[in-house]
């Protein structure tokens, strides 16, 4: 009700304003646009009076009001000529922007209207031209001159924010008038002219929390000390008004979002004093016991928390982790516990900000501390040695039954159950021990032997006699022994070369021995001679005491011819107790070398090659055995390459001397053989032969019961069936005259064998003359002297 009381106020007040200024501009400006008679002079620079001519329009800056909206034009002024003597012969004509349609003059009056509203905001000033003339003639009676029309504004925009809505943040507990935002807001209206836009900013919503600066917009806090987690987010309405705020001012709104940012004004809090929790003793360190959580309002890095324990009797037993992402503090177990050592443990944890605001140190420490019980549950625990590892010695070569050694585990709880050991068989699987299942006590089952198999590692179970699922498992190694077993040998395969004109006592061999026992019971080595040969004429020896021995030549010259190998034995005992020795045997070469020593030959076949075949001789036979070789393989090649005969004068194969007839019968540039395979067409025995030189009209389809075998050797029968298939062949002549005639050639002196028409037609030919050729053509005499008989049946 009260913005529409001021809005009829305002347009009461405008439509007032209107009339007056209306009558003002109709009475004063007319009124001094009289012309001035009186011309105004000048005095010029060399003593000249100017005279300065007299202008014919006098007025002022007209002004017309905005958005009127009267039945009748407004009246922006009048012009007048001091010569138009009312006559009516003067023309006042208007030009220039609007001229014509927004501003119109009477001609004759000069008297200038505003046919319609006008917007400042859209135009504030027109600049127009007028200019006297007459009105017979359109002769200009004054020069034109210009003037100016402006628009005067009225309070018709409202200012306007440039958002909506704003959004701001202030941190909570900010001071009294801390700053939060500017708002901003623009009026279209002119500010030069009265106060339609001059603005002030008042706040509508959010008292008393904020206020605003009415000159400026700048939103400050008004209260102190405005806590987050009480109220997080305001709502503001903020209003903007002209006319510096007076009543019938226009006004415009907005929203203002402002939020309470975070700060570190609130201490980590347990929300309650003592924490209880219970672990297993079977736990194993790095299980989680239990974890705590002390509430922090703040957000963010404000209301991170980090845990500790800072005191109790749990500190070497238990730790405490920090959770960042449920803030919580995790108890985890530090060490393995012992229920029958300590039942129960006592920790005290602290709580703190990791981030502290300098600005609210006052407000106390921001850290709690809480207390925390931690209780040891009873488990079943499986056995426990009391060692964890054995080591054990046993001599090789101890008989079976031979204690080893003892192991033992007790049951750590307080039932103290029974225990029954037994051996994991997958470390002993050639299953060299046994184990008392009472005592814990290992014996030997068979025989060690150290050379074999040094270290043994078994492992040993222990299991409560009650509860078998409950076990314990421990390592045991045994050592076996060395005893002195192993006589000592020649570290290697030696075998020896000594020359034939060798010097007495040369050194010609260096021998060392080998033994598989330890070294306490093997080097050091002593070589020596067997007592039978000590006194050996050919080699002696010598022990040089450092596990070798060295062997020389005892005489001068030796012949391969008489005796080219020679065997000597060693004997070696090693150092152990007892001591052990072997009788080893030494091969000696005798080989010939030359004046420096240098081995030439060890074979004594040698020498007979001088009462033998020379090199050259045997170079000469094997030469003569290559030229032979090559004889030999010249004649059986130059053999296969003769030609073997086109012609086979036997009288079995008829095939070929049909071939031989054939080529025969050819002409005389016929070179090429024919055989009988080319009648054999793979067509013609399926039973469709195809023509080459007439297309047949139709396929001939043989008679059934006519077809020869493929592989028929019977040229009778052969020749027959071909003659009858052809016979009953309208289309073509038969399948074997294309290819002799294609092979006669041209001025055969030999005349045609060819069977063309010679079932169908008369033939005057007497072939009786083929019975006189020899039995070589006696099956084709039969062939071509049946056909009478032939037809005398028929």
């Amino acid at each position: 009700p009260k913005m529409k009381e001021d809005s009829c106020l305002q347009a009461a007040l405008l439509c007032l304003g209107m009339l007056c200024y209306s009558h003002a501009l109709s009475t004063g400006p007319l009124n001094q646009s009289r012309p001035s008679l009186h011309g105004h002079h000048e005095k010029g620079k060399e003593g000249q009076v100017l005279h300065r001519s007299k202008r014919g329009w006098v007025w002022n800056q007209f002004f017309v009001i905005e958005e009127y909206t009267g039945p009748d034009p407004v009246l922006v002024g009048r012009l007048h000529s001091d010569i138009d003597s009312g006559d009516g012969n003067i023309k006042y004509i208007l030009s220039g922007e609007g001229a014509g349609i927004i501003f119109v003059i009477d001609d004759k009056s000069g008297n200038i209207h505003a046919t319609k509203t006008l917007d400042r905001e859209e135009r504030a000033q027109y600049t127009l031209t007028a200019q006297a003339v007459d009105r017979n003639t359109n002769r200009p009676l004054e020069p034109p001159s210009e003037f100016i029309v402006k628009v005067q504004d009225i309070n018709d925009n409202p200012p306007e924010f440039l958002h909506e809505n704003y959004h701001a943040n202030v941190p909570e507990r900010s001071n009294v008038g801390t700053s939060v935002i500017q708002v901003t807001a623009s009026d279209a209206d002119d500010p030069t002219y009265g106060n339609s836009a001059k603005l002030v900013y008042s706040i509508l919503e959010g008292q008393p929390y904020f206020s605003v600066e009415a000159q400026t917009g700048i939103i400050r806090t008004a209260l102190p000390n405005m806590d987050r987690e009480a109220k997080e987010e305001y709502h503001v309405v903020i209003q903007a008004k002209d006319m510096g705020g007076h009543m019938g001012g226009l006004s415009g709104t907005t929203k203002v979002t402002i939020t309470l940012t975070d700060v570190n004004d609130n201490p980590p809090k347990f929300p309650q004093s003592v924490y209880q929790m219970s672990v297993s003793e079977a736990a194993i360190p790095g299980e989680e016991v239990g974890r705590v959580k002390a509430k922090d309002p703040d957000i963010g890095e404000n209301g991170l928390v980090a845990y500790s324990i800072i005191d109790g009797d749990g500190m070497d037993m238990f730790e405490i982790t920090t959770d960042y992402e449920t803030q919580e503090g995790v108890v985890k177990l530090k060490k393995t516990l012992d229920y029958e050592t300590k039942k129960s443990y006592s920790l005290k944890v602290e709580a703190a900000n990791v981030h502290i605001d300098p600005k609210f140190i006052s407000n106390g420490p921001f850290k709690d501390t809480v207390t925390v019980k931690v209780a040891v549950e009873d488990a079943d625990e499986p056995p426990v040695f009391l060692k964890p590892g054995y080591i054990f010695e046993v001599q090789e070569n101890a008989a079976s039954g031979t204690v080893v050694g003892k192991v033992h585990a007790k049951d750590p709880d307080a039932a103290n159950s029974a225990i029954r050991y037994s051996i994991d068989r997958h470390t002993d699987l050639e299953r060299y021990f046994v184990i008392n299942a009472e005592d814990g006590n290992i014996k030997t089952i068979k025989a060690l032997d150290r050379e074999e198999i040094a270290w043994h590692n078994i492992s040993v179970f222990a299991v409560e006699v009650h509860k078998q699922h409950q076990e314990a498992k421990v390592p045991v190694s045994i050592k076996v022994v060395d005893v002195n077993d192993n006589a000592p040998k020649f570290a290697a395969a030696y075998e020896a070369f000594v020359c034939e004109n060798a010097r007495s006592n040369q050194q010609f061999i260096t021998i060392s021995a080998d033994d598989k026992d330890d070294s306490a019971n093997g080097p050091r080595f002593i070589f020596s001679l067997p007592p039978e040969i000590i006194h050996n004429p050919n080699f002696t020896l010598r022990d040089n005491r450092d596990n070798t021995a060295s062997v020389l030549v005892r005489r001068e010259g030796f012949s391969r011819q008489k005796q080219d190998l020679y065997l000597l034995p060693i004997v070696i005992s090693d150092g152990g107790l007892p001591p052990l020795s072997s009788t080893n045997t030494l091969t000696i070469r005798v080989c010939g070398c030359d004046s420096s020593g240098s081995l030439l030959s060890c074979n004594a076949e040698a020498f007979v090659l001088n009462a033998g075949l020379s090199t050259g001789a045997l170079i000469a036979i094997l030469a003569c055995i290559v030229i032979l070789l090559v004889i030999v393989v010249l004649f059986v090649t130059l053999k296969r390459q003769k030609k073997e005969p086109l012609i086979v004068f036997e009288e079995e194969d008829v095939r070929e001397n049909i071939i031989t007839y054939d080529d025969e019968g050819g002409g005389e540039e016929d070179t090429e053989a024919f055989d009988i395979a080319t009648l054999q067409n793979p067509d013609g025995i399926n039973g469709f032969i195809p023509r080459k030189d007439i297309k047949p009209e139709y396929q001939y389809m043989p008679r059934p019961g006519l077809r020869p075998a493929p592989n028929s050797v019977d040229v009778d029968d052969f020749i027959n069936t071909r003659i009858q298939e052809a016979d009953n062949d309208p289309t073509a002549p038969p399948y074997d005259s294309i290819q002799i005639y294609g092979y006669e050639g041209r001025g055969s002196v030999a005349g045609s064998l060819s069977s063309l028409e010679s079932a169908t037609t008369d033939s005057d030919l007497d072939y009786d003359y083929l019975q006189n050729w020899g039995p070589r053509f006696k099956k084709l005499a039969d062939l071509y002297g049946s056909k009478d008989t032939f037809d005398d049946d028929s």
